[in-house]
């Protein structure tokens, strides 16, 4: 008969033992809140009218946790919680870093906004059928892809933001809005493929799938292993998410089916998840393989940007131009990831954080001006300026902040790129960078002239389901704050500026990330190899 081992066991290998600092559980709580008050949400989801209170409830909490979690960040450096209390590689780990807790605050404002203008855009079929709970499950998902330190979890919020947007692409069941969802399902599942076969192939390689680790190992791997093959299906894969050339067609044809507040929500956050993926990988865990394939990168990223500027300009439905505007972006952070220079990296990084806020504005300005006019096209549009004009007024700012036009907050990043591409020789970018901006401005001069200052021949028919006063708090309220910050950061970038620059060097220099998930005295016992 065995009998018991005397032998101490040293569980301080394997197991967190010290209680977790309360602080600390910043960087889960805004995960959990949002799949709490979306379980919430589907226990009272006939009761329409208490739903929007309760999910506004939710995203205000998610901005106060979001933003507390920025905070503690900047005061104390990356911070990391592991699922179980099982120490990394082993435990999952959410790790909040500068990039992921400032990407996540955005997202979270941009949110809130877009739930404050859903109380008028969706009616109460659509919140019987889910829109609140999908929504905070969007932003579980999203919110989860910013602060984990798992790449394989990083899949996993992938598809959890994946099906919350089925959800909500389809709201309404109309013929046009399963014909995008079909395409956009395609290619999306398509791309989470790819993202996941790129997880095995790195799992067989480093035998781990935490950051930390994998930017740890990377070094001594580089001789003998493919990472170069892999880093190219982690590209492909993002680029995908992101609607990059040669795969963003499925974007324009599919965003602009489904409600305005929607559209809003996927042009300002699911397509920065795919930069936001783009950057972690190829910048932090494999920047060798990264600068090998930097080529191909540039010019997928030029011909983004110039084929979403040249659809823009070619549109009729605003909808529409302002998918293709979200694809011209895309181009322009991807520009930056080409580049790979701390300046670079913090420029894409600045970029990011400003489509995420104009993107959403510009797609809730459309439905505004839909609402206002009668009309989602040019040729049918007209007299805002004379109807309503402080929201023409709010409209400009945002048009010259999408162009990159001073003294809004658009300019900055185009200025930081323009920099980074002309420092390294790449006057082709540069040129790619200034021409697309040249052509965003004539798409979007001619949206001001024929929508806001041109007359209205005739009175404006009634959008469907039209019920909104005029200066209504729920559409002011949203629209009103995203003009502050786009006209309060173009003013003022100083701040901003140097936190993306303090971003990109901990990008490009993980030591404090992999300091946070492996502590210096589990290397010291020797714990970790």
């Amino acid at each position: 008969m065995a009998t018991p081992s005397t032998v101490p066991v040293d569980l301080s290998a394997a197991l967190v033992l010290a209680p977790v600092p309360l602080a600390d559980w910043l960087v889960v709580l805004p995960v959990a809140s949002m799949i709490a008050f979306g379980a919430l949400l589907m226990m009272v989801r006939k009761s329409v009218r208490l739903q929007g209170t309760i999910a506004i409830a939710g995203l205000a909490l998610l901005v106060l946790l979001d933003a507390g979690l920025l905070w503690r960040v900047m005061v104390h450096g990356p911070v990391t919680m592991v699922m179980g209390r099982w120490l990394p590689p082993f435990g999952i780990a959410f790790t909040a870093d500068l990039f992921g807790a400032v990407m996540a605050l955005v997202s979270a404002v941009v949110a809130l906004a877009a739930g404050i203008f859903a109380l008028t855009d969706i009616d109460a079929s659509g919140r019987r059928y889910g829109f609140f709970p999908f929504l905070m499950l969007l932003m579980a998902g999203v919110t989860g892809a910013f602060l984990t330190g798992d790449i394989f979890n990083l899949y996993v919020w992938f598809e959890v933001l994946l099906i919350a947007s089925f959800g909500l692409l389809i709201l309404g069941s109309e013929p046009e809005q399963i014909d995008g969802a079909l395409k956009y399902a395609i290619l999306n599942l398509i791309g989470t493929t790819l993202f996941l076969i790129a997880v095995g192939y790195l799992y067989a390689i480093f035998g781990t799938l935490n950051m930390a680790d994998i930017a740890r190992k990377a070094g001594t791997l580089r001789e003998t292993a493919p990472l170069t093959t892999l880093t190219a299906l982690f590209i492909f894969a993002f680029a995908m998410k992101a609607a990059a050339f040669p795969v963003n067609f499925w974007l324009p044809a599919s965003y602009h089916t489904p409600r305005i507040v929607v559209s809003a929500l996927f042009g300002g956050l699911l397509t920065k998840i795919g930069i936001y993926a783009l950057i972690r990988v190829t910048v932090m865990l494999l920047p060798v393989e990264r600068e090998e394939l930097s080529l191909m990168i540039a010019v997928s990223a030029a011909l983004t940007m110039l084929i979403g500027a040249l659809g823009a300009l070619a549109q009729n439905d605003i909808r529409k131009l302002v998918g293709y505007l979200v694809i011209a972006g895309i181009g322009n952070m991807m520009a930056g990831v080409a580049i790979g220079t701390p300046a670079a990296v913090s420029g894409a990084i600045l970029y990011a954080l400003n489509s995420v806020a104009t993107m959403t504005a510009l797609y809730l300005v459309a439905g505004e001006a839909a609402r206002l006019a009668g009309a989602w096209s040019l040729s049918g549009l007209g007299g805002l300026y004379r109807r309503a004009p402080w929201f023409s007024a709010a409209s400009f700012a945002f048009f010259l902040a999408a162009a990159g036009l001073p003294p809004l907050a658009g300019m900055w990043p185009k200025v930081v790129l323009l920099k980074a591409s002309l420092d390294i020789g790449a006057w082709w970018l540069a040129a790619s960078i200034l021409v697309s901006a040249f052509v965003i401005t004539l798409a979007l001069g001619r949206v001001f002239l024929l929508a806001y200052w041109r007359p209205l021949s005739g009175p404006a028919p009634k959008m469907p389901g039209e019920d909104a006063p005029a200066g209504d708090w729920r559409i002011v309220l949203p629209l009103g704050a995203l003009t502050f910050l786009v006209v309060l950061f173009g003013l003022l970038p100083e701040p901003l500026l140097d936190l993306t620059q303090r971003a990109a060097t901990n990008l490009a220099d993980p030591a404090a990330y992999i300091l946070s998930v492996f502590p210096q005295s589990a290397i010291e016992r020797g714990a970790l190899p």
